[in-house]
């Protein structure tokens, strides 16, 4: 019998602390194959502000840097400034970058830090109970918006992604989903093709990451899946937002 996958090696055997069905694991593992595949483990630092990713450091095997909750890009751009050869990249939910973390992210992308972020969107705040975050949906039930999001009065969704594809320091924005083993696949391109532009000093990359959470959402994790391809896609729609690489896809 072939063997058709191994632990990767800088996934720490570690048990997650996630809900079931939650993205981020999936994730991780994703992170954690290309950071082998592409000989990083020596040079990567890895920087997750608070959030439920926060303990990141305790499943991959790689140097970790903690950052104020939304200073992710601030401690990136030190990071990268004093040390131009190593490789940064921050792991932030939607209630950090895209809340607290909004002044930073923007500003870093539009000067062109050469650090790449991954951006998980779940659409609520999961750490600390199912608050309604920036990227709540408009109708979508939440602990702070028990009646639905009223966007006359919290506001729309905020698409972060097409904003930063505004800024002319930023070299590659894509937003995939975690929902389902082909999207799964093109996360971990999109992933690849933003580390290299980082590798190869494009300027800022940012893949956002549609994924699901079902204990927040209060689904089962099929039903998550479900409502990111029927309802949560269609306010974030998947693909490639920007691309200055000037390079095709890889394999």
């Amino acid at each position: 019998m072939s063997k058709v996958y191994s632990r990767p090696t800088t996934l720490k055997k570690a048990v997650f602390h996630y809900c079931p069905g939650c993205g981020h694991s999936v994730v991780h593992r994703i992170i954690a194959e290309l950071i082998d595949e592409m000989n990083l483990r020596d040079v990567a630092v890895g920087i997750p502000p608070p959030g439920c990713a926060v303990f990141t450091y305790n499943y991959l095997d790689i140097d970790m840097a903690e950052s104020a909750h939304g200073r992710g890009a601030a401690v990136a751009t030190g990071l990268k400034r004093a040390s131009p050869d190593t490789f940064v990249f921050t792991y932030q939910g939607d209630g950090d970058l895209a809340a607290i973390g909004t002044a930073e992210t923007i500003h870093a992308a539009n000067r062109g830090e050469n650090i790449t972020a991954i951006f998980i969107n779940n659409a609520v705040y999961g750490m600390t109970g199912g608050q309604m975050a920036p990227t709540t949906l408009s109708g979508q039930k939440t602990t702070t918006t028990p009646l639905g999001r009223d966007s006359k009065v919290e506001g729309y969704p905020l698409k972060i992604s097409e904003m930063l594809a505004l800024v002319k320091g930023a070299a590659y924005i894509e937003r995939v989903a975690v929902n389902s083993p082909a999207n799964i696949k093109k996360v971990k391109k999109a992933i690849r093709k933003a580390f290299q532009a980082q590798l190869d000093c494009q300027g800022y990359s940012l893949v956002e990451i549609l994924s699901p959470c079902p204990t927040n959402w209060k689904m089962s994790p099929a039903e998550a899946w479900k409502w990111i391809d029927e309802v949560m896609s269609k306010e974030f729609p998947l693909g490639i937002i920007l691309d200055r690489t000037g390079k095709e896809d890889a394999g």
